[in-house]
């Protein structure tokens, strides 16, 4: 072998052993992975995501690190993941509410700041029909008493919601218009916890809910479930009816998903379709979500996207029902 083979043959070793080492360390994932949860603690997207992440930890070989950032009924963070770089290591949980903030945006004449073109939606683990609670210092014992009081008193009721045109504002804001325009005063937060919070020391005396965030307090006696928003009764308030039992033509659900930057790699998205489905199917997950009062209801990326996108138009249809309204 001469001085030149030697050398050109020792290059490309060297090239090689660097080229090596480098695709190890590409390997997806090879770090922590952050999960942004753009509500304060005890909502309905905390409390999905949490022991979510825990059954996802051990199956990533990564930590599973959730980042709140709240704020403005959760837009705060989903700006944050919109312009995260699109790596497959921040995701986003979000809730119903990611798909009216764009019309809200128009309604206001405002630039939307994000909108669902900005997400790669992956999975969608629960459907929680949401409930109307109020706190046990009213007497309220159905839905008709809590109407029929609130006619008689416009704008003293006052009901807290997760945020301006947020995943409980909206509920409440449609079964108010049901109700022949009901006039109620609203105490915005920025998360359900926040809400639920404000509904146990009587800040606010009723807030529409999800079941999971709010069965606790409910077997505690501390609120009192009035009707439900979805179409069948919960399996775990059965004794509960429904709006449209009640004569309403009012539906709704509060579900939590997951999702990545638009631009994330097809094999992290691929790889993330994976997981997170065997996280959500395991029996830990689903145990979880028992305790919570409600089933899992995963639904993997094709089917989500098209739920996405009716649900969507079915929150924007609501927005503009709404109207513009400053609190």
């Amino acid at each position: 072998m001469d001085r030149r083979t030697f050398v050109a043959g020792s290059a490309a070793a060297a090239a090689a052993l660097a080229t090596g080492p480098a695709f190890a360390e590409d390997a997806y994932p090879s770090h922590a992975i952050t999960v942004i949860n753009p509500f304060p603690p005890g909502g309905a997207s905390d409390v999905v995501t949490r022991p979510l992440a825990a059954v996802l930890e051990p199956i990533v070989k990564q930590p599973i690190v959730i980042d709140t950032k709240a704020g403005a009924a959760g837009a705060v963070g989903s700006q944050v993941a919109a312009t995260a770089k699109p790596d497959g290591y921040t995701l986003l949980s979000h809730i119903t509410s990611i798909s009216g903030f764009a019309e809200v945006d128009k309604l206001f004449g405002r630039t939307p700041k994000f909108t669902r073109a900005d997400f790669i939606p992956l999975a969608r683990f629960v459907a929680d029909p949401c409930v109307l609670i109020v706190n046990d210092q009213q007497s309220y014992k159905t839905l008709k008493d809590f109407t029929d009081d609130a006619k008689k008193r416009p704008d003293e009721i006052i009901y807290s919601s997760s945020g301006l045109y947020g995943a409980l504002h909206i509920p409440m804001a449609l079964y108010m218009k049901a109700a022949g325009g009901l006039k109620l005063r609203h105490l915005p937060t920025n998360g359900g916890g926040p809400a639920l919070t404000a509904l146990l020391g009587n800040n606010s005396q009723a807030l529409v809910s999800s079941v999971s965030a709010c069965l606790t307090q409910i077997k505690a006696g501390k609120v009192k479930p009035l009707v439900m928003f979805g179409a069948n009764r919960s399996k775990a308030l059965p004794d509960v009816p429904t709006m449209k039992e009640l004569g309403y033509n009012v539906e709704y659900y509060l579900w939590v998903g997951m999702f990545a930057p638009k631009g994330t790699p097809q094999p992290a998205v691929t790889y993330l379709r994976t997981v997170l489905k065997q996280a959500a199917l395991s029996e830990q997950f689903k145990t979880s979500m028992t305790n919570l009062g409600q089933d899992v209801e995963y639904l993997d990326q094709p089917e989500f996207a098209k739920f996405w996108d009716a649900d969507a138009a079915r929150i924007e249809d609501a927005v503009r029902e709404i109207g513009r309204v400053q609190g």
